[in-house]
């Protein structure tokens, strides 16, 4: 006998307990119970309690074996013979989950089907809906006028119940359901509004492939047929998706169906004017003409009784608050008394929109109410709080001192690593970014690191305080905090600690002698890590260690980031053969790549690339490229491998011949690596070369040709083609390509091939050799440190028009494919609906000149965006070819 499970409902309600039926059930004891379908005279109620286990089983990830499912299956179909209307659903709710195999199926198809023909309209809706779920298609075509009957049938149940079937059919046989759309059509104009609503997803679906009639669907219905508000609902989302549609064929002009939307806002169903109001919201480049009679109804809701309307009232004037601020600013006043409603969600939803919406006289009201606040809701709320109150402060500058002194008390309460990650965050973007918080914000971190239980934010401070602390105007005082650290802290900080004493003592010369001492003390450590720093430091500092010549070499030693990706310098390390040589870590590639090798997958699922000549551990792009091209006596000589790009496909998919092409960029040279693969077994291909047409590439000349000797059925090869260019210098221009071989016809049975070949080509597309290809994508890790070091005269600033775009993120993306740099710090994701944007960017152009760049986007009403481009780079004149790129771009 299962025991009953007792839980207390609520803590005033002691005596009061509830038991679950289903603890401690188990399958084997059920399955004895299912006998019961068998007996002569039924219990009805009893079996109903049996389907309800089994169904419990099933849902909770039971699975049962071929035989029990099938016991089971057949006892259920006896208890067709019940005339009870509660065990009949049940019934239909297990052969439904059962998913019958297509022999059982015949078994229980009858009986369905005469239920569907049945007097009772409950019958006839479960068993239209349990039918459609386990036949196939070929039993379908036999009851497909009866559910085009029950489409139109006056019953809404029945009606709503041959609907939703034919939603699902749709996934399995659309051609049947097709041929439906008359009486779904009819059935978009019922009275009943559970069967206007999935007619109208019915049809929707059925037409949702093709554009034009999905408008006209959209046109007929917004003039006033549609009742439901369900329906009317579903109507509004599918009026958006056209809006939008159409928005990117049409830039400019009035939007299309925007009045239904506007009339939608003035409905009797709330739904429908919450959903009015959030499609309006989410229109692309909404301006604030259009913006306000949304918003008048949504700060209608805030004040209602209704939490549920509260909520989503304030969450969709949070999002608009982020990109239209000044639109919700109305609604400052109903949104400050949400401040205290009992639902924590809608409490933080209303904080988070007024420290986006507010104004600077505001700050210190809001800052006292959310005092109380913070200490009632969860972490995952208090997170979204500190980011809104770090994007106030970052806008109103002068009020940081509030700020900072808010997220440093709540730094010292209680909470877990993401929520004190996030105020750590916070704290040290508005260092940065306002230069007066400095002092105070430092001295605030150094005092939460003396009592921090996370090893990560810990020497995330200690490298941060290490960067900034020398250069406030008292360093002194922060070398208490970390020398503290040493002692007190595991070994993990205490060499976080040892590193950031190093940097004191490097740039602080009155701090240096106290510098020695301690680190000298750290020479005791029982960690190996510690002492190791505390060695290399000290005779760094000393003048002794060979990290270089100068000052400026041992700074950037200690300062400098570290570029090389770790996946790079990884696989080189892997493919470091020992040698008299010392491995040089600045032949490591700096390219970031998001996979260690894209290569090409035929039919015969084998490599094109480098990876096909050469075995060992996956290599890194251009390490394992220079490898391949350095073993060719004719490329020898070109010098080192600057650049290799991403396969370009030559050829369409499941074409006889598989071509892509590589481009190798060199400071004089450009090497084309054509990667080939024959698809036709019974073709042997040999003297495998591309002839290329340099005709609109007027800066290259061919200077050699290495043709591919034999090229079997799925086993890939490769043949080069050399172009000398002007040294140094970007040339641009596109190939024309021909693939010409000897064709020699293979013998199935044996594998030989004949003697004799015919000579036949094969044309390519055509391959572009641009600005990007010159271009390394090298991130940084701190994007504004390596800014402000290097030299504002490079700097090179201009601004340019990019003309009518969709959204900024097109243009963004247009421009970084340009440049064919590194997007820094994820400022390459553009919110929706944003009006500005600034991007980072960085890498490394041939030559290798580093080069950081600043792209400011702004977009107007026409959907015109402006960019204002600012380049610094280790060389003016590449400043200014990147600014040339840009503009010819």
């Amino acid at each position: 006998m299962a025991q009953p499970l007792v839980v207390k409902k609520d803590d005033d309600l002691d005596e009061e307990e509830y038991y679950s039926p289903f603890l401690g059930i188990e399958k084997g004891a059920v399955l004895q119970e299912a006998r019961v379908f068998h007996d002569p005279q039924l219990d009805a109620r009893r079996c109903c309690q049996v389907i309800t286990k089994l169904l419990y089983l099933l849902n909770q990830g039971d699975t049962f074996t071929k035989v029990e499912a099938t016991e089971v299956f057949f006892a259920t179909t006896k208890l067709f013979q019940s005339k009870d209307a509660g065990l009949r659903r049940m019934v239909y709710l297990m052969i439904k989950e059962l998913s019958p195999s297509a022999d059982e199926v015949i078994i229980v198809t009858s009986s369905l089907m005469k239920d569907m023909n049945s007097k009772t309209d409950m019958y006839r809706a479960n068993a239209i809906r349990v039918l459609c779920r386990i036949i196939d298609s070929t039993l379908l075509t036999q009851i497909e006028r009866y559910l085009k009957q029950a489409i139109v049938d006056k019953n809404p149940v029945v009606a709503s119940a041959a609907l939703v079937s034919g939603i699902y059919l749709l996934q399995t046989s659309p051609e049947v359901v097709k041929r439906w759309s008359n009486e779904v059509q009819e059935a978009v104009q019922s009275r009943a509004a559970l069967v206007q609503f999935h007619a109208l997803a019915l049809l929707h679906q059925i037409r949702q492939n093709d554009r034009l009639a999905v408008s006209k669907l959209v046109t007929s219905l917004t003039r006033g047929s549609v009742r439901s508000p369900l329906a009317q609902c579903l109507l509004i989302r599918y009026t958006s998706q056209v809006i939008r549609e159409s928005s990117m064929n049409n830039q400019g002009g009035d939007r299309p169906f925007f009045d239904f939307l506007e009339s939608c806002l003035r409905n009797k169903a709330e739904m429908v004017i919450l959903e009015a109001a959030r499609a309006i919201t989410e229109l692309n480049g909404v301006t604030s003409r259009e913006l306000t009679p949304a918003i008048t109804v949504l700060q209608l809701f805030l004040s209602s009784s209704k939490p549920v309307l509260r909520f989503a009232a304030v969450r969709t004037l949070n999002k608009v608050a982020s990109t239209h601020p000044l639109a919700v600013t109305n609604c400052n006043i109903d949104m400050e008394s949400l401040i205290s409603d009992q639902n924590r969600s809608i409490a933080t939803l209303a904080i988070t929109t007024l420290l986006k919406t507010g104004n600077e006289s505001s700050v210190d009201r809001l800052m006292k109410q959310m005092t109380n606040f913070m200490s009632d809701i969860a972490d995952e709320f208090k997170i979204v709080v500190v980011e809104a109150i770090r994007s106030l402060c970052l806008k109103f500058p002068l009020k940081y001192r509030s700020l900072m002194n808010f997220l440093s008390n709540i730094l010292r309460e209680e909470g877990g690593f993401e929520y004190k990650k996030a105020i750590v965050d916070s704290i040290i973007i508005l260092i940065r970014d306002i230069p007066d918080a400095k002092e105070s914000g430092l001295f605030h971190l150094c005092e939460f690191i003396e009592d921090c239980e996370f090893t990560y934010l810990s020497t995330q401070i200690l490298h941060f305080l290490g960067n900034e602390g020398p250069k406030t105007s008292d360093p002194s005082k922060y070398i208490r905090y970390i020398y503290n650290r040493v002692i007190l802290e595991n070994a993990t900080v205490r060499a976080s600690a040892v590193s950031t004493l190093a940097k004191f003592g490097a740039l602080v010369d009155s701090l240096k002698p106290r510098i020695f001492v301690l680190l000298r003390r750290c020479l005791f450590d029982g960690d190996d890590e510690v002492r190791d720093r505390a060695t290399l430091y000290l005779k760094l500092l000393d003048g002794e260690a060979t990290v270089g010549e100068t000052e400026k070499d041992v700074n950037e030693f200690l300062f400098g980031s570290f570029d090389i990706p770790l996946v790079n310098l990884e696989a080189s390390l892997r493919n470091y053969e020992p040698s008299e040589a010392p491995f040089d870590i600045s032949s490591v590639s700096l390219e970031t790549k998001s996979q260690p090798l894209a290569e090409k997958k035929t039919t015969g699922k084998k490599p094109t690339g480098p990876a096909s000549a050469l075995s060992g551990p996956v290599p890194i792009v251009d390490a394992s490229y220079e490898k391949l091209l350095s073993s060719i006596p004719e490329f020898a000589g070109f010098g080192k491998l600057f650049k290799s790009s991403a396969p370009v496909e030559l050829t369409e998919a499941e074409t006889e011949y598989s071509v892509n092409a590589v481009k190798h960029i060199y400071d004089g040279h450009v090497v084309l690596q054509y990667n080939c693969t024959n698809t036709i077994p019974e073709q042997l291909l040999e003297e495998v070369v591309v002839f290329v047409d340099a005709s609109e590439a007027d800066e290259f000349s061919e200077v050699a040709s290495k043709p591919l000797r034999s090229l079997p059925y799925d086993s890939p090869g490769q043949t080069f083609v050399a172009f000398e260019k002007p040294e140094g210098i970007p040339a641009t221009g596109k190939f024309s390509n021909l693939l010409k071989f000897i064709v020699k016809e293979v013998d199935p049975s044996t594998g030989e091939a004949d003697d004799d070949g015919v000579e036949d080509e094969y044309q390519l597309e055509d391959l572009e050799i641009a600005y990007a290809d010159y271009m390394l994508k090298v991130g940084v890790s701190n994007f504004r440190n390596a800014w402000e070091s290097m030299d504002p005269e490079s700097e090179r600033v201009d601004e340019y028009g990019l003309g009518v775009r969709e959204s900024l993120a097109e243009a963004v993306g247009a421009v970084i494919s340009i440049l064919g740099m590194q997007p820094c710090e994820g400022t390459d994701v553009i919110p929706s609906n944003s009006r500005s944007h600034t991007c980072l960017l960085s890498g490394v152009f041939i030559g290798n000149v580093k080069v950081l760049v600043r792209l400011s986007f702004g977009i107007s009403g026409p959907k015109e965006v402006a960019m204002k481009l600012a380049v610094r780079s280790d060389d003016p004149e590449i400043s200014d070819k990147i600014h040339e790129i840009v503009a010819n771009g």
